[in-house]
């Protein structure tokens, strides 16, 4: 029977800490409850002596949360065992998390403390919270840096007051994974009835190591990690959530230990916190980042098309995300750019594909960010030759900072001649409004860019216009020297493209 590790969450306290991520109470209530549909163990929900505002969010939360232990925050004394309990003691499953520092650095310069005061702080904090709550979890702040000898006589003293978890924080980021490996190896055989409760540890990523901390202790008997979604928190964040749940799920044929976390909930517990904290996840962040499961180079593409676990050691599926992607870029090969096409609903002969692709990298060395509807852009004009149903044949427009900006275009629509004006907010917008109303489209503008294709002021400029209209979608683009034209002429370049792949995927 494997063995489960408990994922005690802290992104409502600890990663709160990070800065600009403060939270009010609706917010973290919402994130406490997707994280209880993650089905994590325990929610570290905040610090409630903080402020009224944490003791409030905690206590909202200990009323709500039925399934996971809800845990207040408290320094080892009195007044915050007290206040945390009060916040808590509604919860299904209460725990109050106390702690105080063990380095020497800390006990002469932060809390002012001898070593024997600290020991017997520890032990009278945790014998009042044991008062409270069966369920108390005891930390020794800076374990890392802390003297060996006395950290196992702190331990100790908690232990003999009652503690039920034992927490071993890596709080400054400074272990090693081989020498935090080897400290918790020593606390467990040292620790006089350590045996008997859940050890537990709490790394930070000053040097960027704290899930291979994390797992490093897991494999020295480690059977609770505290976390955080994203990895967020206080300086350089704290040991990601999602990425020791899917090291222990992917490697689970070395490692023989599971979580009780539901990883397809991942995904959208991370993009939860993001949003509500308004922190960016990095692209190339593991298991959540835009390119986790994004392939751009040719060798990748062309392994991931053929076999999967070529280049992917779990699936997106398996963290809640759809698929992977492969990203269409310079370095992208023949296989990729045809799997897309194919995915778009185009079958290219070998000479039109190689014509298509050819184009496609051009396009590639110019362009950073290539769309779908670059691509069917490339096999319109390129191979299958959009016909012009929209022409435009006369533009004039008056604009100026004392009228109203006006259009008056005449066109070709289906070879008759139209004609007509209209107004906007500016020449751009009366001129794409006339537009409409003479072809009678009804396309939504998504991206509007202008580039200058020469230099001085009588550049060319070249407009790129992307539409959408009914779930079609097409890019157009247009180059003149007068930007108002060229305007023009790429929003009906796009509309003549709209109207070609409605046309061919309908049937018609």
């Amino acid at each position: 029977m494997k063995e489960f590790v408990k994922i005690f969450d802290t992104t409502l306290r600890d990663g709160e800490q990070s800065p600009g991520a403060t939270m009010n109470v609706a917010e973290k209530v919402r994130i406490a409850q997707q994280l209880e549909k993650l089905n994590v163990d325990s929610i570290e929900a905040g610090f409630p002596i903080s402020s009224q505002g944490d003791f409030d969010a905690v206590k909202t939360i200990a009323k709500t949360i039925k399934h996971c232990e809800v845990t207040g925050l408290a320094r080892a004394n009195p007044q915050d065992i007290d206040r945390a309990w009060e916040a808590i003691k509604e919860a299904k499953h209460p725990c109050i998390h106390t702690f105080i520092s063990t380095s020497d650095i800390h006990l002469k310069y932060q809390i002012k403390k001898t070593r024997q005061e600290v020991i017997k702080i520890a032990s009278q904090s945790v014998a009042r919270a044991k008062r409270h709550t069966s369920n108390v979890e005891f930390s020794a702040m800076d374990a890392t840096r802390s003297d060996v000898e006395f950290l196992i006589a702190v331990l100790e003293a908690a232990l003999r007051a009652g503690a039920t978890t034992i927490n071993v924080p890596d709080t400054v980021g400074y272990a090693i994974p081989s020498e935090f490996g080897e400290l918790i190896r020593t606390l467990r055989h040292r620790v006089r009835g350590i045996e008997k409760v859940i050890l537990s540890v709490h790394c930070h990523n000053d040097l960027g190591l704290a899930v291979a901390n994390s797992l490093a202790a897991v494999q020295n008997g480690v059977r609770q990690v505290e976390c955080t979604i994203n990895g967020i928190g206080e300086r350089a964040g704290n040991t990601s959530m999602e990425e020791v749940v899917m090291a222990l799920r992917t490697r689970n044929d070395l490692l023989h230990l599971q979580t009780r976390v539901n990883p397809k909930h991942i995904f959208s517990t991370s993009r939860l916190v993001s949003k509500i904290t308004g922190m960016v996840i990095q692209p190339n962040k593991a298991i959540v980042g835009a390119n986790a499961f994004a392939h751009e180079s040719g060798i990748h593409q062309d392994g991931v098309l053929k076999e999967k676990l070529t280049y992917e050691i779990m699936t997106p599926q398996s963290v809640g995300i759809s698929k992977s992607s492969l990203v269409l870029g310079k370095l992208s090969g023949r296989h990729a750019f045809k799997d897309r096409l194919k995915d778009l609903g185009y079958e290219l002969s070998d000479q039109d594909l190689e014509l298509a692709f050819t184009r496609f990298k051009q396009l590639a060395d110019k362009k950073r960010d290539i769309y779908d509807e670059d691509i069917e852009s490339i096999v319109i004009e390129e191979v299958l030759r959009v016909p012009q149903r929209f022409k435009l044949i006369y533009l004039n427009v008056v604009a100026g900072n004392v009228t109203v900006p006006t259009a008056t275009i005449r066109m070709e629509v289906d070879g008759k001649p139209v004609q007509e004006a209209g107004f906007g907010d500016g020449p751009v917008d009366a001129t794409f409004k006339t537009i409409k109303k003479l072809t009678k489209t009804k396309s939504k503008l998504l991206q509007f860019a202008i580039n200058a294709i020469t230099s001085g002021t009588e550049a060319q400029g070249e407009v790129t216009v992307r539409l959408e209209e009914k779930g079609y979608a097409a890019i157009g683009q247009g180059a003149d020297t007068d930007v108002i034209v060229a305007s023009a002429k790429a929003y009906i370049n796009a509309l003549n493209k709209m109207e070609f792949k409605k046309r061919k995927l309908v049937g018609m």
